[in-house]
């Protein structure tokens, strides 16, 4: 796995990619691959154009997820403490509410779209036979679907970091692989995977993915499970196949690190009734530098369907460039959406511990446990009580609050590739027109953007210190915008056309 802040070769442009039109379970429209015109030169800082191409689709763009910390985790990622140390569970009932209004819905009506939730790690309690995943506390559940109402998130991404203790060798959540391989063990094995989802739709809690294993081949100092590329294939083709015929709606992932070409999924991408299960392949690109998402072609091989990282924080950080991480995350969203051509991408979580020393790179806020006393930190932060972590979330939030669920992006004409300079646009459901800009440098940089009409386009900025800054209305045909050093702004016209 790559580091944080890794900068790969040149970039790699000349092609326009296949693209996935997501609609139902299971189903893609694909694009044929197109010769771009030849990039031009790079200019001075504000000398070249982009041209906005509203009639020329690529992608539907689901949403975005988040992930919830619904049980506790030791610091550092290290162990499974008894505590019920999470979210929504610590937190007073107005901060429950400030969760669900402020940060999962953005102050809209809607925000994240899905909630990814960690099957053996962030729920983990066990059947007296160990055979299958269920709440830890009487109200664990409950407390879940509440958030998942409230905060109207769309649905679960199930994802299993490890399946319960009876199915593995260790017979414990922690390390180890699966007590077998053989035919009639998986079968069994699958059966209560599909009774572990059944379980969550009983208690209020709609999924709208499923995955199988976490990292397979990787087992941490907390919950995992060790998958052989034929253990992974093997199981996959056998519980995914349970899960789609017993809820047809689900949509499938795998691997949750490596995508296609992730531990099992050549055998999978062989075997046309493995790959028909899959309706997305998952990647884990944590903090790294998202000029490789610019740079690299990740649909290689991915047999007509989307490409997606459903995992995005920070392993480590400097603080002296906090500013920097805010449009790294930002370019990541719309690097992976306009070179890769994804439908969705993820958040690590939601909130995260004050006393986590993992806090600051993973989370978009911080809640204090009411085992915490030291006020060292955060001192006007109250017990049960949470906080924003401005360098994350800002580089999230503009995408929550104006690229609506189920908005097509359309393809802009760059003059050239700048991995510092990124530029994305999309047309709302309703028709609304919009666009981002960021600028990852020390420098003010102008964009030329031909949007091809008179229309006004009122601007929102975003920076590490800066969240829905209003900048004022520019009008086209071509809008002049100056952005500042490390900021990220969204252009939205006035009114539907």
């Amino acid at each position: 796995m790559l580091t944080d802040d890794v900068v790969p070769p040149a970039a790699q442009a000349g092609v326009r990619r296949r693209t996935f039109l997501a609609g139902a379970a299971g189903t893609a429209a694909v694009a044929v691959a197109l010769p771009r015109e030849a990039v031009a030169a790079p200019a001075e800082v504000g000398g070249e154009t982009y041209v906005v191409q509203w009639r020329r689709p690529r992608q539907t763009i689901l949403g975005l997820g988040y992930e919830i910390q619904s049980d506790s985790i030791g610091s550092g990622n290290n162990g499974l403490p008894d505590a019920t140390t999470s979210v929504p569970h610590d937190l007073v009932e107005s901060e429950r509410d400030r969760l669900y209004d402020e940060m999962l819905r953005a102050g809209g009506q809607r925000g994240f779209r899905f909630c990814r939730l960690a099957m053996g790690l962030y729920l983990r309690g066990l059947t007296p036979d160990k055979k299958n995943v269920i709440g830890r506390w009487p109200e664990q559940l409950d407390e879940l679907a509440t958030m998942i109402r409230r905060s109207k998130t769309e649905g679960l991404m199930v994802e299993y970091w490890s399946p319960a203790p009876a199915w593995k060798s260790t017979g414990s959540y922690v390390r180890g692989t699966l007590n077998s391989g053989d035919q009639p063990f998986l079968s069994e094995f699958a059966d209560a995977l599909v009774q572990d989802v059944r379980y969550l739709k009983q208690h209020g809690l709609p999924v709208s993915w499923w995955g199988l294993q976490n990292e397979p081949g990787i087992t941490p100092n907390y919950s995992g499970c060790d998958y052989s590329p034929d253990l992974y294939y093997n199981a996959f083709r056998t519980a995914a196949s349970r899960i789609r015929s017993t809820f047809p709606e689900v949509r499938i992932h795998a691997n949750s690190l490596g995508g296609q070409h992730g531990v099992g999924c050549d055998r999978i991408r062989a075997d046309r009734g493995a790959l028909a299960l899959v309706d997305g392949w998952t990647f884990h690109h944590i903090g790294w530098d998202t000029n490789y998402e610019l740079q690299h072609d990740l649909q290689v091989d991915n047999e007509h369907r989307p490409v997606f990282n459903n995992e995005f924080e920070y392993l480590s950080w400097n603080t002296a460039r906090t500013p920097w991480y805010t449009v790294n995350t930002a370019q990541s969203v719309m690097n992976w959406m306009t070179f890769q051509d994804s439908p969705t991408w993820v958040w690590l979580h939601a909130l995260k511990p004050t006393y986590n020393a993992e806090a600051v790179g993973y989370s978009l806020g911080f809640w204090r446990p009411w085992d915490e006393d030291d006020f060292s930190h955060f001192p006007d932060l109250p017990k049960g009580h949470w906080t924003w972590n401005p360098m994350n979330w800002n580089g999230v939030a503009g995408f929550l609050r104006h690229l609506p669920w189920d908005s097509v992006r359309v393809e802009v004409d760059e003059p050239s590739i700048d991995g510092d300079h990124r530029v994305m646009a999309w047309l709302a459901p309703g028709g609304t027109r919009s666009f981002a800009v960021t600028n990852r440098t020390a420098t003010p940089f102008t964009y030329t953007v031909a949007v091809g009409d008179n229309t006004a386009f009122t601007g929102s900025r975003y920076a590490h210190d800066t969240n829905a800054l209003s900048i004022g209305a520019k009008t086209g045909p071509q809008l002049s915008i100056a952005v500042p050093p490390y900021a990220i702004e969204f252009w939205t016209e006035e009114s539907s056309r």
